[in-house]
């Protein structure tokens, strides 16, 4: 077994473990990425996502090349990987004080759900065009929730689930072009639609009454004066 030609066959063989047990195990974590459901990725050089220069089959020219659920081989020479969250995210909205129909005033406050797109052309807006998505998100809702209540019809209060839908129908699309995202959902909370209608129906009650009133004091006055100048 200590012989030159043992020692060298046990050399080998121990080599060999080695290889298999260390340095497989290393390169195949090196040359391979394991993405989880999800997530997506997708492939960048120096840091910077790679854009595919010519169309290929189905994959058009200037979008990112993007890995999905599974494990992909990777060539850290050559380009590198970054991993995107795809899961739903839910973002506040601030408070807005709306004009409705009428001139009511109604103080909304409203949240959205949104995902990314897990496609090349939606992923290279969300990861390359837009610094702030959730606020530029942000703003194109909140537009259109001030285009809705603003066009609501005078003596008729809004539902939350009919605007909350009609929201999202309304900019779903300029939403996607805008960020590369799915805007899911428009969640309107609290009462704060009712609160508005019933505090602007009372205001529109007391100014009445208060006209009323004015009214019936110039007639009494005018119906003195009538009376002091026939004496």
């Amino acid at each position: 077994m200590f012989s030159s030609s043992g020692m060298n066959s046990l050399i080998k063989t121990g080599g060999a473990v080695l290889t298999v047990l260390l340095v497989v195990p290393a390169l195949c974590k090196l040359l391979m990425v394991t993405i989880d459901e999800g997530e997506a990725a997708i492939r960048t050089r120096n840091g910077r996502p790679i854009v595919r220069r010519r169309t290929r089959g189905d994959r058009e020219a200037g979008e990112v090349v993007v890995l999905g659920p599974g494990t992909h081989a990777v060539f850290p020479v050559l380009a590198w990987y970054r991993r995107v969250d795809t899961r739903v995210r839910s973002t506040d909205l601030p408070a807005r004080q709306l004009t409705a129909g009428g001139g009511r005033q109604h103080l909304v406050h409203a949240s959205f759900d949104w995902r990314p797109f897990v496609t090349g052309s939606d992923l290279r807006v969300f990861e390359l065009d837009v610094v702030h998505v959730a606020e530029r998100t942000g703003n194109i809702v909140g537009a259109a929730l001030r285009d809705l209540v603003r066009d609501d019809e005078a003596g008729r209060l809004p539902r939350n689930a009919d605007l909350s839908a009609a929201a999202v129908a309304a900019c779903a699309e300029r939403v996607r072009a805008a960020c590369g995202i799915e805007l899911l959902s428009v969640v309107i909370t609290g009462d704060a639609l009712t609160d508005g209608y019933l505090l602007s129906e009372a205001i529109s009650a007391r100014g009445a009454d208060a006209f009323d009133t004015d009214t019936r004091a110039v007639d009494a006055w005018a119906g003195a004066v009538t009376a002091l100048r026939s004496v």
